[in-house]
């Protein structure tokens, strides 16, 4: 059987799967097992076949189902490309899966998750599978449709219920960009399979306006600004398992459709077209972790911090794009590789993370850090993983994140190639806000970690707290493991994702594994070389020599005191660092341009025993001046159109007239 053939079995078994879900959500124990343990079962089968695939480079392969248009039916289609992102997916499929077994016994309303749960995960496989207009937007509504029903999970809670509605508003949005870009790129022919629009020729404005849809559809799902503004509201209302699946794998569905358009249908690109994706991945990393370093509530912390690594892999995108265009291969194989690189590095690193914050949450019932502290004694292996998957988000050696935004970094340093003098002016400065947004990342993972784990408890939140179960401490320790193993072994990798770039841009990488000691040299020795092994066992053998010295030169005797309170007595753990303290420094210098902060202090008048208060003003500028004065525009209209109801038989008529006049007027101006 054909590694595709297996692939579309594995989506008919998730969605027979939500069929089950729907007959056991009354007994929640057994619907918990069976869904999530099958989900976690034919996702695993899916992953196996989609990287095997991938592996032995199998050449692309394509099903025909007698569904869907009567004239075109459903192309289905497996190449280097869907391979790749199949594997993204469902390994992202499989670990949600194992961790929700222990999670979703926590869950209050679970006929209301299992049913859409399989669903989604079959959602996204269709969208990675799928080879032509119609099957594509399909797939991406029921992906929608399915994510957004797992939002509205706890629909009584006021938040969750805004937070839906956000998400399917810009869902919608999104779907309506895709629809407009599909419909240029079929033409007037009409043929909307994909086979057929990669060999149609496509005008130079055409393709313009197709990369802009494509930006505006899929850049919304992805989290793109100014278009995120569903993501930091939905990932958070979700359950954990979600929310992993949401931020870690949906987001990079949404950059698999925009690589899919863009490099593959399109054709050639422009070299103008490359500094608007450069521009928007440039301005999305650094606004992404500004936003995230102002947060106390650990799953929207996670959840903006999506929108930086969204920010980055587009920036790689567009450099892929410029080099491209330029004709520079190997540069844009670089940049290419290091894109598929991250994407696959933010799907590991991003699910471990909010597994973690699930497992805070399941074990306190609180995800505000301020109400946390000192879980490092209570949940010990959860703290062991969360540090790994902070470091690695922060892109610190030796764990996978350092490797892909070194990749990036390397492709940045090429723009001198570059003919065109804006994108020499523009790759530095976006490389300057990517250097921003890794030391403002580095920060926000020291806050995210040392406020939930270390110190003293903040709150009695945490006096009960507990390790969480086994298959949860699984489910994070396995993508802990591959973080250490892509971080430590990058080449490996980068020679699993060269065929993905020979097939799109006609270029790859040199191969990576034959390299002495396992390092990697993406260009030329000369230009750059990275061995993780290496640095790892360096770590490694520090710190054991710090550490055999320390218990050697160091007294015996255990001497233990109070924190330190700054020279000042510490009674209470409440003097400990807060969430919003920590970032104060870095509010202060970005938080005027970007939030308009302002600290506001209450002091009472001499002789008032009543304790001053400082309350800390952060706005949404891209909310308050772009979608707030949009929404009031369209209610303000409907209110006016409203009227329209009220008119008389000769209103109705004299309206019907005039719409009949203006259509005839443009029909004969457009012939």
């Amino acid at each position: 059987m054909s590694a595709l053939a297996v692939e579309l079995g594995c989506v008919a078994a998730l969605l027979a799967t939500a069929v089950i879900g729907v007959a056991a959500a009354r007994t929640p124990r057994l619907g918990r097992v069976s869904v999530y343990g099958l989900a976690a079962i034919v996702c695993t089968i899916a992953l196996v076949s989609a990287a095997g695939a991938l592996l032995r480079q199998e050449p692309p392969a394509e099903i025909v189902l007698p569904l869907g248009l009567p004239w075109l039916g459903s192309h289905f289609s497996l190449d280097p490309l869907s391979a790749f992102f199949l594997v993204v997916v469902d390994l992202g499929g499989a670990l949600a899966s194992l961790y929700a077994l222990g999670y979703g016994r926590h869950e209050h309303a679970p006929q209301r998750v299992l049913p859409f749960y399989p669903a989604f995960l079959a959602g996204m496989n269709l969208v990675v599978l799928a080879a032509d207009a119609f099957s594509f937007l399909l797939s991406w509504e029921f992906m929608s449709l399915a994510s957004w029903a797992l939002v509205m999970a706890h629909h009584r809670e006021a938040a969750n219920r805004r937070a839906g509605y956000v998400y399917l508003l810009m869902a919608s949005f999104g779907t309506l960009m895709l629809l407009l870009a599909f419909g240029l790129l079929a033409g007037t022919a009409g043929d909307y399979g994909f086979a057929a629009i990669r060999l149609a020729p496509h005008a130079p404005w055409i393709a313009t306006l197709v990369l802009l849809l494509m930006l505006l559809g899929a850049g919304s799902k992805a989290g793109l600004v100014p278009l995120h503004v569903w993501l930091p509201l939905a990932h958070p209302a979700a359950p954990s398992q979600v929310s992993a699946l949401m931020s870690g794998v949906m987001t990079k569905v949404a950059i698999y459709g925009f690589i899919r358009v863009v490099f593959d249908l399109l054709g050639q690109p422009d070299w103008s077209t490359s500094g608007i994706v450069l521009l928007f991945g440039g301005i999305t990393a650094p606004i992404g972790i500004l936003y995230a370093l102002m947060e106390k509530d650990l799953k929207r912390l996670l959840a903006y911090s999506t929108i930086e690594n969204v920010g980055i892999i587009f920036v790689s995108l567009g450099l892929a794009l410029a080099f491209q265009a330029n004709d520079e291969k190997l540069p844009a194989a670089l940049a290419f590789t290091a894109k598929l690189f991250h994407v696959f590095n933010h799907s590991l690193f991003k699910s471990l993370l909010f597994f973690g914050a699930g497992a805070v949450l399941s074990a306190t019932g609180e995800r505000d850090m301020d109400k946390l502290g000192g879980l490092i004694h209570r949940m010990p292996v959860t703290s062991v993983v969360f540090l790994v998957g902070s470091i690695a988000i922060s892109a610190l050696p030796p764990f996978n994140g350092f490797v892909s935004e070194w990749l990036i970094f390397q492709a940045v340093l090429q723009s001198p190639q570059l003919p065109q003098w804006g994108l020499k002016i523009l790759v530095p400065a976006v490389g300057a806000l990517m250097a921003l947004a890794a030391a403002l990342a580095a920060a926000c993972f020291v806050k995210a970690y040392g406020i939930t784990f270390l110190g003293r408890p903040r709150g009695p939140a945490t006096s009960k707290a507990h390790e969480v179960d086994r298959f949860s401490l699984a489910a994070m320790i396995i993508p802990a493991a591959l973080c250490l193993f892509a971080g430590v072994l990058p080449g490996l990798v980068m020679d699993a994702l060269a065929p993905i770039a020979s097939d799109l841009l006609g270029n790859r990488l040199a191969p990576q594994s034959p390299l002495a000691w396992l390092s990697i040299v993406p260009l030329a020795e000369s230009k750059g070389s990275y061995n993780g092994l290496l640095v790892a066992a360096f770590i490694i053998v520090s710190a054991s020599l710090s550490y055999v010295a320390i218990r050697l030169l160091a007294t015996g005797s255990v001497r233990r005191g109070p924190a330190w309170g700054c020279g000042f007595t510490d009674p209470v753990p409440l003097a400990q660092y807060s969430a919003a303290g920590f970032a104060q420094p870095i509010r202060r210098v970005f938080g005027t341009l970007v939030f308009r902060a302002r600290d506001r202090v209450t002091m009472p008048p001499p002789g008032d025993i009543a304790p001053a208060r400082l309350r800390i003003e952060l706005h949404d500028q891209v909310w308050e001046r772009i979608y707030a004065p949009l929404a009031n525009g369209i209610v303000g209209t409907a209110v006016r159109l409203n009227r329209m109801q009220l008119l008389t038989i000769r209103g109705y008529l004299s309206l019907v007239f005039v719409t009949l006049v203006t259509l005839l007027l443009v029909l004969a101006i457009w012939t």
